[in-house]
């Protein structure tokens, strides 16, 4: 009989040095582990890297967007120059220099004579308005060079602009009286009556006060020039004296500005805008604090009227009281969002302006390194989108609104519709922060206002006609700086105001304001004020 088989000892095999098989697996776990950690480790600090890339990107384009604005064109022509986009593209065509000689076209000489000539035609200088007074300057032959001649005459060959500088001169105002007497024997004066002056008792002519309105307001000259352009010429009369004349003559205007106004409230369709000023003694509020200049523009053609106000707030509250009487139904803007309470409490239809949304583009492209050929960013194509719709606008720029409107619902709305879809499609495509992306945030959340245009021909792609009548106060600001009280501010609003609405209907702005300053005095009825809107002006 066999021996039984021994046991098998495994106690032998802990003290052996290898790991147990808990041990190793335990330490296979914990280097998984380590690898998920160092895996992590990497993924976050890829994307922190990316991030900061992405926060780099950002800072340079912003760093090339104030280098822009400060050195750069702040022109959008010329921005879309690639060949992919010659039919999107505005072409602008080549202009011709322009003489400025004054000399007679020597073509027109050529047909004169009947002569023919190679030589090189030149094109002659647009000639000076038939209006401006003309004087003639004879060039006289010598009695020798005339002598033996069957006869002589003038040809004129050249015309030169001229001008009389300024010149001061004191109006004696004489008053003729008569002396009567009754029959008892007394004695009895009667004078002539004086005509009444716009601000009372004043040293300061009509003409004078005109001159002064559209020195400061059309050409932008501070007071404390014009004090020395009066010294220059004899007029010694202080800066604080011309505010003082300014202020007290806009007293004086406002019955026409309140007409104008209420002729304003009757358009169906009008523009706004803003504007900073700062105005030194405001009452509770710092000197140095933003105050602001809001415009009205409306009206049909030859009857558009043009309104500043001022107000020390940017607040809706503000074009809702500027609009309180407004009979209309169209009121447009750019994107700032105090007018959307005003108009949705009014119910209006608020239409939103292109030039904003093409100018955000414009900003992203002029900030962008130059792109491939072939290869254009996504900012171009926006920017191309934008281009055709004002090109339609340019076609159909000599219709009549009913036709302008239906050719707006034929062919722009379609445009409209497939821009918007692309805009849609890319939005997420592009980094955030980015001006593009601001770019195409905006187009898409001011849409309802943008696209309002198409819902009738009188209507304007763009807030232009404001922008450009309130430019000029931008311009004059950047010279005179601020107002010192708010009694100036309210002046600087009535003086832009009958300039720009005599600008904006063809009228000669010192013309008007003579005609005005002349006749406001004794206009107290609304037949005499009528007569004193510019497209009345005789």
């Amino acid at each position: 009989m066999s021996e039984p088989l021994e046991k098998p000892d495994f106690t032998r095999f802990a003290t052996s040095g290898l790991p147990s098989p808990d041990a190793m697996l335990k330490a296979l776990l914990e280097q998984q582990k380590l690898l998920g950690e160092k895996d992590e480790l990497l993924a976050e600090s890829r994307s922190q890297l990316q991030n900061k890339q992405a926060r780099i990107a950002v800072l340079e384009e912003r760093l090339r967007l104030m280098q822009q604005r400060q050195f750069g064109s702040k022109s959008e022509k010329n921005l879309l120059q690639e060949d992919w986009l010659a039919d999107e593209a505005e072409s602008l065509a080549d202009g011709e220099p322009d003489s400025d000689d004054g000399e007679i076209n020597p073509e027109d000489e050529q047909k004169a004579t009947g002569e023919e000539t190679t030589a090189r035609k030149r094109k002659a200088r647009k000639g000076f308005s038939a209006d401006l007074p003309r004087v003639q300057r004879f060039i006289k032959l010598s009695d020798e060079e005339r002598e033996g001649a069957l006869e002589t005459f003038f040809v004129k060959v050249k015309e030169e602009l001229d001008i009389v500088p300024a010149r001061v001169q004191v109006i004696e105002i004489m008053q003729e009286k008569a002396v009567f007497l009754d029959q008892e024997g007394e004695r009895s004066l009667k004078a002539a009556e004086r005509p009444r002056h716009p601000i009372g008792r004043s040293v300061a002519s009509t003409n004078l006060l005109a001159w002064v309105v559209i020195a400061k307001y059309a050409d932008a000259l501070p007071l404390y020039r014009l004090e020395k352009i009066l010294a220059r010429y004899g007029g010694e009369i202080t800066r604080t004296t011309l505010a003082n004349w300014i202020i007290r003559l806009s007293v004086t205007v406002r019955p026409l500005l309140c007409r104008l106004e209420a002729q304003l409230m009757k358009a169906d369709y009008v523009q706004g805008d803003e504007t900073r000023l700062q105005v030194l003694n405001e009452a509770g509020m710092a000197a140095t604090g933003d105050k602001w200049i809001w415009l009205l523009r409306g009206g049909p053609p030859g009857k558009t009227v043009v309104s500043f106000n001022y107000d020390k707030s940017r607040a809706g509250a503000v074009i809702e009281r500027l609009l309180e009487h407004f009979e209309g139904r169209y009121f447009q803007s750019d994107g700032y969002s105090g007018y959307d309470a005003p108009c949705e409490a009014k119910d209006l239809a608020h239409l939103g302006c292109w030039d904003h949304a093409r100018r955000k583009v414009a900003e992203a492209i002029k900030t962008q390194p130059k792109p491939n050929k072939g290869k254009p960013s996504v900012a171009m194509v926006m920017l191309s989108h934008i281009n055709a719709l004002y090109r339609l606008e340019r076609e159909w720029s000599d219709l009549d609104d009913d036709e302008r409107g239906r050719e707006r619902q034929k062919k722009a709305v379609p445009k409209l519709a497939k821009f918007k879809l692309w805009l849609e499609q890319k939005q997420p495509t592009v980094p955030k922060d980015t001006l593009t992306r601001k770019a195409i945030n905006y187009t898409l959340n001011q849409w309802d206002h943008l696209v309002r245009y198409c819902e009738h021909g009188q209507l304007r792609i763009s807030n232009v006609l404001a922008e450009n009548a309130i430019r000029p106060f931008v311009v004059g600001r950047k010279n005179w700086l601020f107002s010192d009280s708010p009694e100036g501010a309210h002046a600087s609003a009535a003086m832009f105001t009958l300039i720009e609405t005599a600008k904006a209907n063809d009228v000669e702005p010192y013309a008007y304001l003579q005609y005005v300053i002349e006749r406001i005095a004794i206009s107290d009825t609304d037949e005499a004020l009528d007569a004193l809107m510019p497209w009345n002006m005789k």
